[in-house]
């Protein structure tokens, strides 16, 4: 290790604490990183990692590390960083980690940077940021690359772009499509770890209130759910007729957000989309609506309209933002609209996230495995990774599956044997 940016290597001790008190909920990934050091899978390649700095990203890290890889790791939000885990990766793991919590864009743009200065052989996005730096800034890089992992909804849809227009220049597994992925990381942790976010950063009582919930997506179904549990009225909005049928039969309202601005008291996005919540919306909202976000980017909510129909805008508690609008309303932007739930928390639980992490691991062997077989596209997860993760993940939690009987088989791949 000979460089890094990060705000204070004094933290390290308590961020040791936090990576360890994870890992015991990362049983998945503990016998991943047991297998990594006997195996060395990952020897020899150089790993740029753009994550979510928190203490379950540390435990895939280190797994990384385990086998064999040398591994740099920047943030991919300027405001989810750790940084008493970051402190603890460079002064404990000898990790070079660039993220800051808080860090203006220039900063996050510099460490991006960083991270590509590592010359990795493969990429790991929360976003696709390193991605699509490499291609259209940092194209000196490209050559070394054997392929890349993506974690998020968002930066799938990007990649997958990218891959349409003939312009992904190497290939890419979509961690983010796993089943042991999606169903659980985004269904659980985002429904969870949202609430968590809006509470710590407002404490306000959800009982009672009109939810608005942007989004009936994997994210956005974990998130209805968990609002109505906290007593929330749930509105959910959507363009997509399946999801908002499905939403309907799951026994939420379904409205525009037009409508839906009319009424809500509290709202999260969560499509990956752009103004999702736009200035006409911001036009008819109730006085002292709560708007945030929990999809990657902040573009889902207008912020630079809401400014333009404001006479002041001050921080009136962390992660809370007061706008006066011209009118005398006031309207509330959570965590500068970027993640709620790792802006003013600490983002999903490492039990799930362990599920989330194996796979990256293990989507970073098969590539290593399999890089000069694979065109410049997009994959998803093997089924027998994502299998693997699964019964691994209910054996550590005790739970027993049943096999099928040579005659059940037998049954199920044949046509002769009708009812």
């Amino acid at each position: 290790m000979t460089t890094y940016d990060i705000k204070d290597t004094s933290q390290a001790e308590g961020g040791r604490r936090r990576i360890s008190w994870a890992n015991r909920e990362m049983p998945v990934l503990t016998q991943i990183r047991e297998r990594f050091e006997k195996e060395r899978p990952l020897a020899g390649m150089r790993l740029s990692a753009c994550l979510h700095v928190t203490a379950e990203t540390a435990n895939l890290m280190t797994t990384l590390q385990a086998g064999g890889a040398d591994v740099v790791l920047t943030a991919s939000n300027p405001l989810s960083t750790q940084d008493d885990v970051a402190a603890s990766l460079v002064m404990h793991n000898e990790i070079p980690v660039y993220a800051i919590k808080g860090e203006d864009n220039v900063t996050y743009h510099k460490h991006i940077h960083a991270a590509i200065d590592h010359k990795p052989h493969i990429t790991m996005d929360d976003g696709a940021d390193v991605v699509a730096t490499l291609h259209k800034d940092r194209q000196d890089a490209l050559s070394g690359v054997i392929g890349g992992t993506e974690e998020t909804t968002t930066g799938v849809i990007r990649l997958r772009a990218m891959a349409a227009d003939g312009a992904l220049m190497f290939p890419v597994i979509a961690v983010n499509d796993a089943q042991t992925k999606h169903f659980f990381d985004n269904r659980y942790g985002t429904g969870q770890s949202t609430i968590d976010g809006i509470i710590r950063a407002t404490n306000v009582l959800l009982a009672g209130k009109y939810f608005v919930v942007a989004g009936y997506g994997w994210c956005g179904r974990g998130l209805a759910s968990r609002a109505r549990g906290m007593g929330s009225k749930v509105i959910v909005t959507e363009v997509d007729p399946l999801r908002a049928l499905e939403a309907v039969m799951d026994g939420f309202e379904v409205m525009p957000m037009m409508k839906a601005a009319q009424v809500g008291d509290v709202f999260c996005t969560v499509t990956g989309d752009i103004n999702v919540i736009d200035q006409h919306h911001f036009e008819v909202m109730k006085d002292g609506a709560i708007v945030s976000n929990s999809g990657h980017f902040n573009v889902e909510i207008n912020i630079p309209s809401l400014e333009a129909m404001s006479v002041e805008k001050r921080l009136v508690r962390p992660f809370v933002e007061q706008y006066d609008l011209k009118d005398g309303r006031q309207i509330h932007i959570l965590g500068e609209g970027r993640l709620i739930n790792l802006a003013s928390a600490e983002g999903h639980p490492a039990s799930v996230m362990d599920m989330s992490f194996a796979n990256q691991a293990l989507a970073a062997e098969f590539m290593v495995k399999n890089a000069d077989k694979l065109s410049k596209t997009v994959y998803g997860v093997p089924k027998e990774v994502d299998e693997q993760i699964a019964r691994l993940k209910l054996a550590a939690m005790g739970v027993e599956l049943d096999d099928l009987t040579e005659q059940q088989v037998k049954y199920l791949n044949s046509w002769e044997e009708g009812t």
